[in-house]
């Protein structure tokens, strides 16, 4: 509906529903991956999950500790936490050495350091190259945060050095900097990385595993995205791989290193700014023994496991708490479990009917083209 200049901007109750119903979407993806009864600490370094910094224990000047999302909720309720989104291989570090005094109610027995842990400036609530907090109040521009999936931090998408790609959040981004920590990256990005449409107008690599693998069958992808084609075409030249194909001819095969092949070729780019690359595009990462070497010398083997992602964790999450509303773990259930099985029922009934009846009478003004004003 416009807006004509002067009027008063109003919001309709379908737009606070579904926005809440949004951010509840957003909330499970993130959390949902993550226990918010149980310290994770048992498990070890949990290989992705929820975490938080707390403030109020650990301020800025003092050493950074990363805390799960139950102790979060149970030992640091009312403290100023920093919302971390997700990160890798960590331990929970509550009521550790770096508490003082302070002892985690979930989990007490804790050892003095998490020798493996990683930390930032996150864990003091500061983010990008700017190190500034976020939300900024003192920041008037409006921009996207966008996380490095190596080093995790959060970058202003003005600050990444290159333009921002579109359908950014279904893409994963390299900052510049562990780019220049992982040198064999830029040769990849030279074949595989995404552009902004504004850069390119010919030819836009847009990588699909469906098409990647219709491609090669068909015989149609380009030279620079070639690489799984270009084996399958070795193997089909020298007879189909079948139950007479000897072993050793076989792994012979698979010692074929995909990075030399793309350092081979004249292709280049500026070894300068962040670099988004799309789905799948880990998949295209040389699996020999030379360069999983190289991704442990650097620091990244986690590049070659496709459930590392950010989004595999969100739907992972999102399959949880799906499981958990229809095992009858909704927090609804969850309140009236305190009531009998008559109280219950009544309650659920009525809840149900209101809410009916609510959509129904705010659909019709939606149809209508109208808004009530809240308040």
């Amino acid at each position: 509906m416009a807006v004509n200049e002067g009027d008063e901007a109003t919001v309709s109750l379908v737009d606070v529903l579904e926005e809440d119903e949004e951010l509840e979407n957003e909330a499970s993806a993130v959390l949902g991956g993550s226990d918010s009864e149980r310290c994770s600490y048992p498990e070890g370094y949990v290989k992705r999950q929820a975490l938080y910094a707390c403030n109020t224990c650990t301020p800025t000047g003092g050493e950074p500790a990363g805390v799960c999302l139950a102790c979060s909720y149970t030992c640091h309720e009312g403290h100023e936490l920093f919302e971390l989104y997700t990160k890798r291989n960590f331990r929970c570090d509550c009521g550790n050495s770096k508490f003082k005094d302070f002892e985690c109610k979930l989990c007490p027995e804790k050892d003095q350091l998490n020798a493996d842990n990683k930390y930032s400036h996150n864990f003091f609530g500061l983010y990008c190259i700017c190190n500034r907090p976020y939300p900024d109040l003192e920041d008037q521009i409006p921009d996207e945060m966008i996380q490095c999936i190596v080093c995790e931090d959060w970058f202003h998408g003005r600050h990444l050095g290159c333009r921002v790609a579109e359908g950014v959040e279904m893409q994963e981004m390299v900052c510049e900097a562990c780019m220049n920590k992982a040198p064999f990256l830029w040769t990849y990005a030279t074949h595989l990385a995404v552009k902004a449409d504004d850069e390119i107008k010919e030819e836009k690599v847009v990588v699909k595993k469906e098409e990647i693998d219709s491609s090669c069958r068909n015989g149609t992808e380009e030279p620079s995205t070639s690489l799984h084609c270009q084996e399958e075409e070795k193997v089909q030249a020298n007879g189909a791989i079948s139950g007479k194909r000897k072993h050793q001819e076989v792994e012979g095969l698979a010692v074929h290193c995909r990075l030399t092949e793309l350092e081979a070729r004249v292709l280049s780019r500026p070894r300068e700014g962040a670099v988004f690359w799309p789905q799948f595009w880990r998949s295209r990462l040389c699996t020999c023994t030379n360069c999983k070497a190289v991704y442990i010398d650097v620091g990244v083997p986690f590049l070659l496991d496709e459930s590392d992602t950010v989004l595999a964790y969100e739907n992972k999450g999102k399959t949880t708490d799906q499981e958990g509303m229809s095992e009858g773990r909704d927090p609804l259930m969850s309140a009236l479990n305190t009531l009998d099985r008559v109280q219950q029922l009544e309650i659920i009934y009525e809840y149900n009917d209101m809410k009916t009846e609510l959509k129904e009478y705010l659909q019709r003004f939606a149809h209508e083209g109208k808004v009530r004003k809240c308040g």
